[in-house]
C-alpha cells in the first residue's frame, strides 16, 4: 500500500459517511502517523507505507468515520500563527474566532502595554496568539475546567509565554483579581435547544460545557459582562464572540452595564462573529 492508494482508501471511507473534505481529512491524518508535513505526501505519493504505520493510519480513518474530529485524533490544530495542543474534553479552536485576534491587535497596535484576561480561556488560544504578537502584554486565563487550566499551561509551555501569564481554575463569579485593560472571551453561546442540530463533530465529541448558552444562548455571556463591568479599567475594553443571531440582545445587555459600543466585526462567513466595547462607566 503506498500512500497515493492510503488516501483513496481512506477518503473512500470517508465519504460513505458523508464527512466533509474527505481527501483533506486523510492527508492530515496520514501526516500525523508519519511525522511529516502535508506536502511530504503530495511529493512522495509512490511511497510504501510500512505496516504498522498502515495500521495506525485505518485506525484513525475509523474513528474519523465516526464523526471523531480530526484534532481530537492529531492532539493539536493551528489557530492564528501557531498550533496548539488540543485534547478530547476542550473546544477546538475555530478559523472565526481568529476575527478576535485580528480585531484586538488593531485595537491595541499603539499599546505597549496591556493586562488582558480571558474568561474561559479553553486552550489558550486567543490568549496567547495574541500575547504572542505583543511582546510586552500580560494576562490571565481563567476556566472552570481542570482540563483547560493543564492545556492551557502546556501551550504557553510551548510557545515559551509561560513568563507573562497565569491561568486560574475558577468559576467567573468567583474571580475578582486585577483590574484589567482588555477583556476578551468566547463564551459558550449556543441555544441549549439547538445543540442537538449541530453537526455529529460538534454535537457529540466536544465539550457540551463550552457550548450551551443556556436556553436564549446568552446567559454565559451576560455573566461575563456582568464581571467585566466591575473588572475592567476605566475605558477598558471588553471583546465578545457572539451568535450570528444575538448582535441586538448583546448591544442591550452591554449598555445596560454601561459599556459604549465601538464595533461589531463579522467573520469569514459574513456574520456578525465580535463585539468590541467600551467600559464608560
Amino acid at each position: 500500500m503506498n500512500i497515493y492508494n492510503a488516501i483513496k482508501e481512506g477518503s473512500k471511507i470517508l465519504k460513505k459517511k458523508d464527512i466533509k473534505f474527505s481527501d483533506l481529512d486523510c492527508e492530515i491524518l496520514l501526516a500525523n502517523v508519519l511525522k511529516k508535513q502535508r506536502k511530504y505526501l503530495i511529493l512522495n505519493l509512490d511511497k510504501p507505507l510500512n505496516k504498522k504505520n498502515y495500521e495506525i493510519y485505518k485506525d484513525l480513518i475509523n474513528q474519523r468515520s465516526n464523526g471523531k474530529p480530526v484534532a481530537y485524533l492529531t492532539k493539536k490544530k493551528d489557530f492564528w500563527n501557531s498550533e496548539f495542543i488540543i485534547e478530547e474534553g476542550i473546544l477546538i479552536p475555530r478559523p472565526d474566532t481568529e476575527v478576535l485576534i485580528e480585531a484586538t491587535l488593531k485595537l491595541f497596535k499603539n499599546k505597549d502595554y496591556a493586562n488582558i484576561l480571558d474568561i474561559g480561556v479553553g486552550s489558550g488560544c486567543i490568549l496567547l496568539s495574541i500575547l504572542k504578537e505583543k511582546p510586552c502584554f500580560y494576562g490571565k486565563g481563567v476556566d472552570i475546567s481542570s482540563k483547560s487550566i493543564s492545556l492551557s499551561k502546556l501551550n504557553a509551555k510551548k510557545l515559551s509565554l509561560e513568563n507573562r501569564v497565569k491561568f486560574i481554575k475558577t468559576d467567573v463569579d468567583n474571580f475578582c483579581l486585577g483590574k484589567y485593560d482588555l477583556i476578551i472571551s468566547n463564551p459558550p453561546y449556543i441555544n441549549s435547544n439547538k445543540i442537538k442540530y449541530l453537526e455529529k463533530d460538534v454535537r457529540e465529541f466536544e465539550p457540551k460545557l463550552a457550548l450551551d448558552g443556556g436556553l436564549d444562548g446568552t446567559f454565559k455571556t451576560l455573566k461575563i459582562i456582568k464581571k467585566a463591568s466591575t473588572l475592567l479599567k476605566s475605558n477598558g475594553k471588553l471583546v465578545l464572540e457572539i451568535g450570528y443571531d444575538q448582535k441586538t440582545k448583546i448591544i442591550c445587555l452591554l449598555k445596560k452595564r454601561g459599556f459604549y459600543i465601538n464595533n461589531i466585526i463579522k467573520d469569514y462567513a459574513k456574520n456578525d462573529r465580535c463585539i468590541i466595547s467600551t467600559k464608560i462607566n
